[in-house]
């Protein structure tokens, strides 16, 4: 045996260096690290060279100098006098609130209608059918109009507002509930990402329950359970192990079309960081930092849904 290990030692160290498969996997590697740092090194030399042409510096000193605009929604307290750094920061917790609000009701309204797209009634999976079509074949952009120009916009004023039950009303300004005050700006944006993003949801949801074997709905209802605990305890949790990685991509879509607020006037990251940059013209550095920013969105929602995967996958023992 110890004459064995030696002889394919022997053997493997005579195999000579230009023909060892581990030796060019680690120099693949490194070429490939080598060819993107001097790509960098090639975009940086492009990029001082043209601000100095230009007579520009580059720093993002400009953060602590005084921002002088108004942002019109803040969910913190912001003044003119206040740095742009101060602004920028509005900018993101008002993407958030978007971003995180949207996740929410889109997720409830389009596995609502996912669900709703297989169901019994010829009425119900009808209407279903007709919302998906008629809301994943139109441009966002119009949509976020539509609820923007015709709906908020053409409600009457606070004085005439329409009101529900005393607890929702609905005017020009926006859409109280209660005590809490949504601008119509936001509504706008909140309700145009929802219905859009929850159509796609409703898809894949539709796509991961037929992707159960047949055979566990028919041992759901040998077991005596009424379609709608079969569904909540056999059929969705089987499902969501299909609908989790491509509801992630959705997920990020909402985060990424959340910038399409500056259509409506809403004051979301990217019209803050907008504003910055035509005051500033630091071109390249508010760029960069609003790439950092969606960046940092869109990590945050991939490793939180990531996590969530895991702990939905089978566990083989």
């Amino acid at each position: 045996m110890n004459q064995k290990k030696t002889k394919t030692k022997t053997q493997k160290s005579a195999i000579p260096l230009w023909r060892d498969i581990r030796f060019w996997h680690i120099a693949g590697q490194a070429l490939m690290i080598l060819a993107v740092l001097i790509t960098l090194a090639v975009l940086w030399d492009n990029l001082t060279y043209n601000l100095e042409r230009l007579n520009l510096d580059f720093g993002f000193d400009f953060l602590g100098q005084q921002a002088a605009f108004d942002i019109g929604e803040r969910p913190l307290s912001y003044e003119r006098t206040d740095a742009y750094a101060r602004a920028m920061f509005i900018g993101i917790l008002n993407s958030l609130r978007v971003i995180l609000i949207g996740i929410i009701l889109a997720t409830l309204i389009g596995v609502t209608i996912g669900i709703s797209r297989l169901s019994d009634n010829w009425l119900l999976r009808r209407l279903a059918i007709f919302y998906v079509e008629a809301i994943r074949n139109t441009p966002l952009l119009l949509q976020l109009f539509f609820w923007y120009f015709a709906i908020f916009l053409s409600f009457p004023p606070p004085e005439t507002a329409i009101n529900l039950l005393g607890i929702l009303s609905f005017s020009n300004k926006g859409l109280d509930i209660a005590t809490l005050h949504l601008s119509s700006e936001f509504s706008a944006l909140l309700f145009g990402l929802t219905t859009y993003t929850a159509a796609f949801i409703a898809e894949i949801v539709r796509a991961g329950l037929q992707a159960v074997p047949k055979g566990q709905w028919e041992a759901a209802k040998a077991l005596g359970l009424k379609p709608d605990l079969a569904m909540r305890l056999v059929i969705f949790p089987q499902a969501l192990r299909v609908i989790i990685p491509p509801l992630t991509s959705e997920y990020l879509n909402l985060a990424k079309n959340s910038s399409l607020a500056i259509a409506v006037a809403y004051p979301d990251v990217y019209s803050v960081y907008s504003t910055t940059l035509n005051q500033t013209g630091r071109s390249v550095e508010v760029i960069l930092l609003l790439m950092l920013t969606y960046l940092s969105f869109n990590l945050i929602i991939s490793l939180l849904m990531n996590w969530f995967n895991k702990t939905v996958q089978i566990k083989e023992r």
